[in-house]
């Protein structure tokens, strides 16, 4: 007896053992999940999306916007509930009818059928009633019945009126949002698009989805066991939360000029591709981007045949690349505006540093050419700038060393990303300095071997343009929502990185060479007269394959102006121009960033300009008006924007100050004297006609009294009468024109 007690004790103690141990697994291991299983039966929960915040420009303009449209979700407990209902209106004798008739019972015996209202659902929304019936049957993960399901999003009014016509209780109609981009293709690749759920996938919209998505609201209901609302319970409901604005550093209208010139230049050059980027050097906002072939956002899955890919996925992901920070290439000759701050940096060259072009150089076992077969001869530091000559560049690059100038590449911020808040930034290539052989050292200084992106070589472009600061570029300006008083609440501001890399006085200097390139080399076609722009081409032999492809190029310009204090900065690059045969950047590039540049000089100098980037006032020749009664010389300066002041009682100017031919902003004052005891004199100041068209140049010298006379096709690119000399008028002047520059 004692054996079988302690037995059964045994056994009674190892079962209740296992019971604990199962009990405390299921209590302690499990507890989540079977909580969330049994929350799942006992509540029906509705989610409620919030509306997307907007993205505007840095004038408040919307870019994009949420529309009100509607959604459609079922509250499946509730349909369930209002078939009950028409059941139990039915007698028993239209019970048995329907039974004999074979129309379907909503609520009966062998549980709830949903196939007589299915079909009047779909025809309502244009859906197929099997998805319908498919929506009202919706399971758990568990297998149990749903209480909820979304039906379709975004539907317009009318669908929305003839679903609520039906009025069938738990079928809900609630306001939505669609994603919409008033301009369809305007700033495409910096805006991005949304997807069926209302969430970014590209651009701006997934880089701030997070504050554009706002919080959604929630409706929770308690259910009993037959899924039917408890009656002492009360329903939660949390309001969603907007998402808020994402204010850009874009201006809508020179975003239009960008789009305007970059659509031109594709559709002239037929090339592969055109991307624009305009920036504000001084504070790394990026004031306008574009890229070309685009897409509309309104339709992000369309319009992808016009790319090449091996499968609609890779052709929607080239269409959706932001070619300006997704992809990199060699740069060419505009990083030689990199090497050349370098050798200023070290001190290692000046203005009077001289060099020698004999067209190629033999370097490391290979023979890299400049553009120009015959050479340049003797140059001094300017001159190879203005040039652009390869073989100039590669004596600087042996000059600075590979340790000092692969310093400076990395300083500038190369190799690494610049930090730009739009998606997918490519960081490029840079070689180590261990791996910098020869030839790769003179390689690099004129532009080959490293790679970069459009939007990193800005970076270290603006800082020559901005006195030597690296600032991380930036797309945001801030973030913003209005709070329960309507009062605009600042939640973010973009606060970029600034690093100091060089010098104000060894950067104001390389940018007077740059300007030397706009009158008198190869970004001669940007020159506007009284405009001061400083700039760099670049004609760059595209790598295909590990090997440089022939007849694949990219072509760019980068320019900045006023070249004094720039307040804007332009890169224009052309992927592989195909038309005619010409690639060179000085005959693609060029022009567009002329047109570019003219539109912007226009805005900004109008009382439609932002405010916070700054004007960019034109330079005036004062025309000669002594001799002249005072009404006509009034008449003549304000024809030339220039205001006077008239010292005297006389009816005819005498003097003036400044002499005729200096060049003064805008809108400046004149003095005109008119006294008879003033001295007359013939004394003219020699005005700046470089990169002046032959024609342009002789109406404004021989209005002077000055004459000139020519030596060369082209562009002027030299004169030998320096500019301010004052000189009697009669006094000949030599004009050197030149139009032998590609690159």
């Amino acid at each position: 007896m004692r054996q079988r007690m302690s037995f059964a004790t045994f056994v009674l103690t190892f079962v209740f053992a296992i019971l604990t141990i199962r009990l405390s697994y299921i209590m302690i291991v499990k507890r989540a999940d079977y909580a969330a299983r049994a929350e799942e039966q006992w509540t029906s929960e509705v989610k409620i999306d919030a509306i997307r915040g907007r993205i505007l420009d840095r004038n408040g303009k919307e870019l994009a916007v949420s529309a009100n449209v509607y959604r459609v979700d079922f509250d499946l407990t509730s349909i369930k509930t209002y078939l009950r209902r028409k059941l139990s209106e039915l007698s028993s004798d239209q019970i048995k009818h329907m039974k004999s008739v074979g129309i379907p019972i909503p609520y009966g015996d062998d549980g709830i059928t949903f196939s007589d209202i299915a079909p009047v659902i779909a025809k309502a929304l244009d859906m197929d009633a099997k998805d319908i019936q498919g929506k009202l049957e919706t399971k758990l993960p568990s297998g149990l019945p749903a209480g909820s399901a979304i039906v379709k999003r975004r539907i317009e009014k009318e669908q929305a009126d003839k679903l609520k016509a039906l009025n069938i209780n738990g079928v809900l109609v609630s306001p939505d949002t669609k994603r919409y981009y008033p301009n369809n293709n305007f700033l495409a690749h910096v805006l991005g698009s949304t997807n069926t759920d209302n969430k970014g996938l590209t651009g701006i919209e997934l880089q701030y989805n997070s504050y554009l998505s706002g919080t959604p609201g929630m409706k929770i209901t308690e259910l009993d066991k037959n899924n039917r609302d408890l009656p002492y319970t009360i329903s939660q409901f949390t309001s969603p939360v907007s998402g808020k604005d994402v204010t850009l550093t874009i201006d809508e209208n020179i975003q239009n000029f960008a789009e305007k010139a970059a659509q031109q230049a594709y559709e002239d050059t037929q090339s592969k591709a055109v991307s624009i980027v305009v920036m504000d050097p001084k504070t790394g906002e990026i004031i306008a981007m574009v890229n070309k072939p685009d897409f509309n956002p309104n339709v992000p899955y369309e319009g992808s045949d016009k790319f090449d890919g091996a499968n609609s996925g890779e052709k929607l992901q080239k269409m959706w690349r932001n070619r300006l920070v997704n992809d990199t290439f060699e740069p060419g000759s505009i990083f030689k505006v990199v090497t050349a701050i370098t050798g200023l940096e070290e001190n290692i060259v000046n203005k009077d540093t001289k060099f020698f072009c004999s067209g190629s150089l033999a370097v490391g076992g290979i023979h890299p050419k400049c553009w120009r077969p015959q050479g340049h001869g003797a140059q001094v530091f300017p001159d190879i700038i203005k040039n652009s000559c390869n073989v100039g560049f590669m004596e600087l690059g042996a000059m600075i060393g590979k340790e000092k100038l692969c310093a400076s590449i990395t300083k500038f911020g190369f190799g690494q990303a610049s930090g730009i808040d739009l998606p997918g930034e490519a960081k490029g290539i840079v070689k180590k300095v261990g791996n910098v052989s020869e030839a790769d050292l003179a390689t690099i200084a004129f532009g080959q071997t490293n790679t970069v992106n459009s939007v990193q070589y800005m970076a270290a472009f603006n800082a020559v343009a901005n006195g030597g600061n690296l600032i991380q570029p930036h797309v945001m300006k801030e973030v913003t929502h209005n709070d329960q008083n309507n009062v605009n609440i600042v939640d973010e501001a973009f606060k970029p990185k600034i690093t100091n890399v060089a010098s104000s006085q060894k950067t104001a200097e390389l940018r007077s060479y740059l300007e030397r390139v706009v009158t008198e080399g190869s970004g001669a076609a940007t020159f506007m007269e009284g405009y001061h722009i400083g700039g760099k081409t670049g004609t760059a032999q595209k790598v295909i394959g590990g090997k440089y492809q022939d007849g694949t190029y990219i072509s760019s310009f980068v320019g900045m102006a006023p070249v004094s204090d720039p307040k804007v900065t332009i890169m224009v690059t052309i992927d592989e121009p195909r038309k005619d045969g010409t690639y060179y950047a000085s005959q693609v590039a060029v022009p567009p960033a002329k047109t570019l540049f003219s539109d912007i000089f226009n805005y900004l100098n109008s009382q439609f300009s932002a405010e916070n980037i700054g004007q960019i006032t034109r330079d005036v020749v004062i025309p000669e008006i002594r001799g002249m009664k005072i009404a006509d010389a009034k008449k003549t300066l304000k024809d030339s924007k220039l205001d006077c002041n008239v010292d005297g009682n006389g009816e005819s100017v005498v003097a003036i100050n400044p002499y005729p031919g200096y060049s003064v902003k805008e809108g400046s004052k004149i003095t005109l004297y008119t006294s008879s005891d003033a001295t007359y004199n013939n004394n003219v100041a020699m005005p700046d006609v470089r990169g002046y068209s032959k024609e342009d140049a002789t109406v404004l010298l021989k209005s002077l009294g000055i004459v000139p006379i020519f030596e060369g096709s082209g562009m002027i690119s030299g004169q030998n009468i320096t500019q301010g000399e004052f000189i009697n008028k009669g006094t000949t002047v030599k004009l050197t024109l030149s139009s032998d520059y590609k690159d």
